[in-house]
């Protein structure tokens, strides 16, 4: 028998499995982490915005990665939230917004290949109407589809495999180069600054890289949807708090600016 095309308005999201007990206590886990994401990356935005002294080519990229942080999780969290407090059979959202937010989730992810792979997302006829994923990425668009998507799963691989192996690549040649430049160096403060920056920096692009590599290959396996889950929230949430730490505060000059701002604060008061 013929797949019947089925291309309905709305669409049912599976969202995160909690029993009924934990309904609240998980609701505000992800307000709280989001508020945190928020606060510390918009906070840190504001901080170099206003401070004349910040105005610099580095500080600039700091600027930019609170901002992806912040736009990344506003795309994600308030979704999943609102879906916690529902019934899992009331978690529909509209074929639009679900397209919208995973082209606005693959553009906080990599921009390079977001508008060819939504392109090719919206071109296929849908069969289903339930993703099985607490957000809306085109993996899950595509599942749903009853013509062959075979093309989205070589070219979403093929982008996926080249972003990330010229990413390590980047990081391997990058770090080379700082650990030549210290092993050649005799300053021990300059090793420490390095070494202090290079780990936590590493630290927390494992974290992403291994999450999102973990995301990408268990949406080819049904049976770990709970797994993915977990992958593509630690993807999300895990960079989003570190990053305003290890980015930001670990910079001298604005750790001192802050501490400067809070002194004068304390007296005032």
């Amino acid at each position: 028998m013929e797949n019947l095309t089925f291309n309905s308005p709305f669409i049912q999201l599976e969202g995160l499995v909690v029993s009924e007990q934990y309904i609240y206590p998980t609701f505000l886990f992800f307000l709280i982490f989001y508020v945190l994401i928020a606060v510390s990356n918009i906070g840190i935005i504001l901080l170099i915005t206003m401070e004349r002294s910040l105005h610099e080519p580095m500080y600039i990229l700091f600027c930019n990665l609170p901002f992806n942080d912040v736009f990344g999780n506003s795309v994600v969290i308030p979704r999943i939230m609102v879906d916690i407090l529902r019934p899992s059979s009331e978690r529909y959202i509209s074929y639009g917004e679900c397209v919208a937010q995973a082209f606005c989730y693959y553009m906080h992810a990599t921009a390079s290949h977001t508008i060819l792979m939504v392109g090719l997302t919206i071109r296929l006829n849908r069969c289903g109407t339930r993703i099985a994923n607490p957000f809306c990425d085109n993996a899950s668009l595509f599942k749903l589809s009853c013509e062959n998507d075979s093309i989205n799963n070589v070219y979403g691989l093929a982008c996926t495999t080249v972003i990330l192996v010229s990413s390590m690549g980047s990081i391997v040649l990058t770090y080379s180069k700082i650990a030549a430049v210290c092993i050649n160096s005799k300053n021990k403060t300059l090793n420490s600054k390095a070494l202090k920056t290079c780990s936590t920096h590493l630290t927390v692009y494992l974290i992403m890289w291994l999450s999102g590599c973990i995301m990408i290959i268990l949406h080819r396996f049904s049976g770990y949807a709970d797994y993915r889950k977990g992958a593509a929230l630690l993807f999300h949430i895990g960079p989003g708090i570190l990053n305003p730490v290890i980015y930001a505060l670990q910079c001298t000059e604005i750790r001192h600016i802050m501490l400067k701002i809070l002194h004068s604060k304390k007296v005032q008061l």
